[in-house]
C-alpha cells in the first residue's frame, strides 16, 4: 500500500462516473484557490462560480461546507503523501529534504483550512497518521544513511517546521531561506577534525 493509499475514505464521495468525477475535481481545485485567497469563509457561490458550475452541482458533491473543507484537506494530504512515494529513489538526503519543502509549502498554505476541521474528526486523524506514514520513513532512511541527526524523531522536525510557519514572511524566498536553516539543523554533521583535541 502506497502512502497516499492511506488517507481516510472521504474520498469516497469522488464520483465514479467521468463527467460527474471532473465536476468534483474542478469543485475541489476552485475551492483550493478560493479558501488560499479568502480563508475558510470564502463564498461557496463564488467557488461554484470559478468551477463554472452551478450551486446545485457543488451542493450534490458536498452537502455542507464542512464536506467541502473536509475534501479539499484530505485531496492536500493525498497529494503530500504521494510525494513521498515520487521520491523514494533519491538519495536519503534529499527526498528527506524534498519532501520536507512540500510540507511547509503545504502547510503554510493549508493552515486556516486545517484549523476549520474538528481536530478531534476521524479525518483529521487519519490525515495525520498518513502524513507521518509518509514523511517517517524518509527521516528513518537520512538517519540510518548518516545523514540526518540520529538524537531526533519525525515529530521533533514537523513542530520545528509547523513553528517556522506560524511566522509571517514577507520577502520572497525567506521562508525557503529559514526552512534550510532549519534543515541544515537537522542534517548529521560529522564531527570538525581535530574537535575534543
Amino acid at each position: 500500500m502506497t502512502n497516499a493509499e492511506q488517507v481516510p475514505q472521504a474520498l469516497s464521495r469522488r464520483p465514479k462516473r467521468a463527467d460527474a468525477r471532473r465536476n468534483y475535481e474542478t469543485l475541489i481545485s476552485a475551492a483550493r484557490d478560493a479558501f488560499a485567497e479568502d480563508g475558510v469563509s470564502a463564498s461557496l457561490e463564488d467557488i461554484a462560480r470559478r468551477a463554472k458550475v452551478g450551486i446545485g452541482t457543488l451542493y450534490r458533491h458536498f452537502p455542507t461546507r464542512q464536506d467541502l473543507f473536509e475534501s479539499v484537506y484530505v485531496e492536500e494530504v493525498e497529494a503530500l503523501c504521494r510525494t513521498a512515494d515520487d521520491l523514494a529513489d533519491l538519495p536519503p538526503w534529499d527526498a528527506l529534504s524534498r519532501w520536507l519543502h512540500r510540507f511547509v509549502r503545504y502547510t503554510a498554505t493549508k493552515r486556516a483550512l486545517a484549523e476549520a476541521l474538528n481536530r478531534d474528526s476521524g479525518i483529521f486523524h487519519t490525515c495525520r497518521t498518513a502524513i507521518y506514514a509518509a514523511g517517517e520513513p524518509l527521516l528513518q532512511r537520512a538517519q540510518q544513511a548518516g545523514t540526518a541527526r540520529s538524537d531526533t524523531n519525525f515529530d521533533d522536525v514537523l513542530r520545528l517546521l509547523n513553528g517556522i510557519t506560524m511566522s509571517h514572511f514577507v520577502e520572497p524566498g525567506q521562508l525557503d531561506r529559514v526552512v534550510n536553516m532549519a534543515l541544515d539543523g537537522l542534517r548529521h554533521q560529522p564531527p570538525a577534525a581535530g574537535a575534543g583535541a
